[in-house]
């Protein structure tokens, strides 16, 4: 094979930035050479992308990237990362023939479709149900990602991105008001995004904990990994704590989002919760889902699933490198 029959695509987020090649002409999107590379480590999106070509020795004419912020225009520029770049810049540079840019949770929803039973954990309903659009897509990691996916596997799919994660965030109880003041006392605003996302995870501890909020900065707060570790551990009662409030919050935001987006089914990604299943299974999360008041009988049907594929992201950005258009 050509080495230009292969095309490349990206999913490109705040703390890393994966890679790999793809055969758009193949029946099945197969990933090859797949790599991932620490944002820190390089200056910009072009040079990652250049070293990933320079390791692999290709040069396609084609690419796919997902990116974690907005992509309605030429300049593209990550909401979680201090990098930005034209699009049609970069495709001239990388001398590409075509390069498709998405939202990474529009890239995520893409792939749902194409993933085997085995790559999506049921925390509810029937895991050998047929997927049934509206399918509302989100989930933590360097921040909060929401998209829809609307269709079905007899009429098709389609994808709407979307940044409902920066949706203002809603506090029931006296501990999430004293985690909302503090987050707004840090950063003038507070989103679902502040507590749903890794950071997020590490600012719930440290309120849990005491930290003043003038005094929260950096080395206070405990590595979000940290925290996920001695929780799951069971003797550290703060991480726990910390751990149960962000399943809790997760489960209001996932219902507020099925109910907003008319969902048949709900769908997690994202790098964070496929550490904690059985902790989360274990948590608030699906009581919370449910407290909706008059609208807790229309979510007890709706199916929530986890995603467990390794590469989400890039399996989703090659099938919409093979759609007709985006």
């Amino acid at each position: 094979m050509n080495r230009s029959e292969l095309a490349l695509v990206g999913d490109i987020g705040g703390t890393n930035a994966r890679f790999a090649l793809v055969n758009p002409s193949s029946p099945e999107p197969a990933l090859l050479a797949s790599r991932a590379l620490a944002n820190a480590d390089f200056a910009s999106v072009q040079h990652a992308i250049e070293h990933y070509l320079a390791q692999v020795d290709a040069q396609p004419a084609r690419a796919a990237l997902a990116v974690a912020c907005p992509v309605g225009s030429d300049e593209i520029r990550l909401t979680n990362r201090a990098w930005s770049f034209s699009r049609s810049e970069l495709q001239n540079t990388l001398g590409l023939d075509e390069l498709r840019m998405l939202n990474d949770f529009g890239a995520l929803a893409w792939a749902i479709p194409a993933l085997s039973r085995e790559s999506l954990l049921t925390l509810h309903g029937d895991p050998e149900a047929a997927l049934r659009g509206p399918v509302s897509v989100l989930g933590p990691g360097t921040g909060l990602g929401v998209a829809l996916l609307v269709g079905s596997h007899s009429h098709g799919w389609h994808t709407v991105e979307t940044e409902g994660g920066h949706v203002g965030f809603a506090p029931i109880g006296d501990e999430e008001r004293s985690i909302n003041t503090w987050l707004t006392a840090q950063h003038g605003r507070t989103s679902t995004e502040r507590l749903l996302c890794g950071k997020g995870l590490s600012e719930i501890d440290a309120v849990l904990r005491g930290v003043a909020a003038d005094a929260a900065s950096h080395p206070l707060l405990r590595d979000p990994a940290e925290i996920v570790a001695a929780a799951l551990d069971g003797h550290d009662l703060s991480a726990r704590r910390a751990l149960a409030r962000f399943c809790a919050v997760l489960g209001s935001v996932a219902g507020d989002c099925a109910l907003i987006h008319g969902a048949r089914s709900v769908v997690i990604a994202g790098g964070i919760v496929p550490r904690f299943i059985p902790f989360l299974r274990a948590s608030a999360f699906r009581e919370r889902f449910l407290a909706k008041g008059r609208m807790a009988a229309l979510l007890e049907s709706v199916p929530i699933h986890v995603i467990t594929h390794p590469h989400p992201g890039l399996l989703g950005a090659a099938c919409a490198l093979r759609a007709p258009e985006l």
